[in-house]
């Protein structure tokens, strides 16, 4: 016993003296809430280092005068791609966990700068522009080492780097819960819970490291096996192809429920990086957004001074926020995943050639393609994150109605007197409603003929009983203004409901038809899918990648070219004999021909008395 009180007074003993040591210099609050901007600085120079190492490993095909001379750097120090968002299928999740790990660093670092008091207002947009020029460069050799030709290099820079951000994340994560403060405050429970934002990037950042291991293991492999490299055109392309080519089973499969209801897995098909990386970080940016309502909202529960009286309404507060905030996160989720669903249903009618989920009339301007590549991504974290936002202070608000107008008055009162109460007070509503009711059922007894057939689904529309429906259109004029008072509200109502529900899902215009230019991030999307369709089809890209595969071969081949090894003169004897063959097949030819020297009369007058007597 004396020994586990000594060991722990140790501990005691070692955690107060680091707080001395911080609350001497700046402060544990300030190294934790500075350590973002310390990191982003000391990766500047590691960065730069692998991006010139890589972009020196990358060959350029034209070659100046210049490095002739030098025979090492002869088009070396070519661009390094980040990231291709143009279809590609490699690293497709690995880029989404790459920006998972990157965001944070950019939201931290552009609120710190933001925030910062000695920087002027009118040069605060620039400065965080810097910052996130800063951030860039220092996350750049996540994303360079993922996308280069070199795997194995690639790989073994990558995960070293990834390797020494993931260590110095998680001793951050340790040293600031150990200097962690134990004030009540908004600051000091904040830093407590910080661990809730550091916990997604640490995934993320551990999954780079493990996928810049397998990258490794693979080229080691490669390199032993002698392997060479894969092909241009994707295996995902060549079976969608061939599945194109095949004939129609005469007997449909079966489909389970999940698949006629829910979702159907085509292993034809690929999302591309795009995709897969904006779906992660949407998840993410969701994920964030949740965990920071959380935490102020357990911080104003645990502040909030109560007695008795208030108990019940401190606790519907609380049970309606929390309901809002689950029915907000399902309904996000469910949105998120149906651009999956939505991206793939698009994507393959345009590729069968049907055009139905496009507005009418609809051309797109190529300039709105490439911004509409350019902005999507963007655009949907941000409508995500928008859309959960609003949705959620929307379900807070109906839900305080709800207890205001319900449960409460049931508590205090009987349910009889309170369902009595609701009756009176909705006795306008159903007489009204009775009265639409009323329209339809006379409508459909009394003023339609009867069906022609039997076996007719519905009536003719052909009046019946005249007299009765002129005067019944006469006294119900009148009703019908106030029946459209209603009308309208619900009208409004209905839309309201349906621009909340679907303001995250850009796929869908929530603008009426004939107004859709003027939902913009719609425009957006038509421009990213028809983007896409132009450059990822798999029939053309078989076609090119076949046509380009047989021509290197022809031209290997020497069947259209001189790259043979036939010697010269013999190649020269068959070109004059076509020469010859063509001209005299097309004699006309012969006076649109080129000389270096100047036309003899008598070649003129030959060339002109074949063409005449041709």
């Amino acid at each position: 016993m004396a020994q586990n009180n000594t060991s722990g007074n140790d501990g005691n003993r070692f955690s107060e003296i680091l707080r001395f040591i911080f609350s001497n210099g700046t402060g544990s609050n300030q190294y934790c809430h500075d350590f973002v901007e310390l990191q982003v600085e000391l990766s500047l120079l590691p960065s730069v280092f692998i991006i010139l190492l890589l972009s020196f490993k990358e060959r350029r095909k034209k070659i100046h005068d210049c490095e002739r001379h030098f025979r090492c750097l002869r088009g070396r120090f070519s661009f390094v791609i980040p990231l291709d968002f143009t279809g590609k299928m490699q690293n497709r999740w690995s880029y989404g966990f790459a920006f998972g790990s990157v965001t944070p660093f950019v939201f931290k670092l552009m609120s710190q700068t933001l925030l910062t008091t000695y920087v002027p207002h009118y040069l605060k947009a620039l400065v965080a522009l810097l910052a996130a020029l800063m951030v860039s460069i220092a996350c750049m050799p996540l994303f360079v080492c993922l996308s280069t030709k070199h795997r194995l290099l690639g790989g073994v820079l990558g995960l070293l780097y990834s390797l020494s951000w993931f260590v110095a994340q998680l001793c951050n994560l340790i040293f600031c819960r150990i200097l962690m403060p134990k004030g009540d405050d908004l600051e000091a429970y904040r830093l407590r819970a910080g661990w809730l934002f550091d916990a997604p990037q640490l995934l993320c950042l551990g999954f780079l490291v493990c996928r810049f291991g397998s990258i490794i293991v693979k080229g080691v492999q490669k390199r032993l096996r002698n392997h060479c490299q894969q092909e241009e055109l994707k295996e995902n392309e060549y079976k969608y192809v061939q599945h194109l080519l095949r004939r129609p089973a005469k007997v449909p499969v079966e489909k389970s429920w999940f698949q006629r209801n829910v979702y159907e897995w085509d292993p034809y098909f690929k999302f591309p990086n795009r995709i897969t990386a904006t779906v992660v970080l949407c998840f993410y940016a969701l994920y964030t957004a949740v965990a920071f309502e959380m935490i102020y909202s357990w911080w104003v529960t645990s502040q909030w001074k109560i007695d008795n009286s208030t108990m019940n309404v401190k606790n519907y507060f609380k049970n309606t926020w929390y309901s809002s905030v689950a029915c907000a996160t399902l309904t996000s989720i469910i949105h998120i995943s149906q651009v999956l669903v939505c991206y793939r249903k698009h994507i393959k009618s345009l590729r069968a050639g049907d055009k139905k989920y496009l507005p009418k009339n609809f051309k797109l301007d190529p300039d709105y393609g490439v911004v509409g590549l350019l902005k999507y991504p963007g655009h949907q974290i941000a409508f995500t994150v928008w859309g959960y936002l609003i949705s959620q202070l929307v379900m807070f608000a109906l839900g305080l109605a709800f207890v205001f107008l319900v449960i409460i008055p049931i508590s205090l009162e009987r349910f009889d007197i309170w369902l009595e109460d609701v009756a009176k007070s909705l006795a306008n509503f159903f007489t009204l409603l009775a009265l639409m009711l009323l329209q339809r059922l006379l409508s459909h007894i009394f003023f339609l003929q009867d069906k022609t057939s039997p076996t007719d689904e519905a009536k003719p529309l052909a009046l019946n009983n005249r007299k009765a429906f002129h005067n019944i259109n006469y006294f119900f004029f009148f009703f019908n203004v106030i029946l459209g008072i209603m009308s309208c509200l619900l009208r409004f109502i209905k839309s309201a409901a349906v621009c909340l529900m679907f303001l995250s899902r850009i796929e869908r215009p929530i603008m009426p038809e004939g107004f859709e230019k003027q939902d913009l991030s719609y425009y957006t999307w038509l421009g990213m899918i028809m983007t896409d369709h132009h450059h990822t089809n798999p029939v053309l890209l078989s076609f090119c990648h076949l046509l380009s595969k047989h021509s290197s071969e022809s031209l290997q081949n020497g069947e259209y070219s001189r790259l043979n090894a036939e010697p010269l003169a013999k190649n020269r004897v068959h070109t004059r004999w076509l020469l010859m063959y063509t001209l005299v097949r097309n004699p006309k030819l012969i006076l649109l021909r080129k000389k270096r020297g100047h036309k003899n009369d008598k070649e003129l007058a030959f060339a002109w008395a074949i063409a005449n007597t041709a």
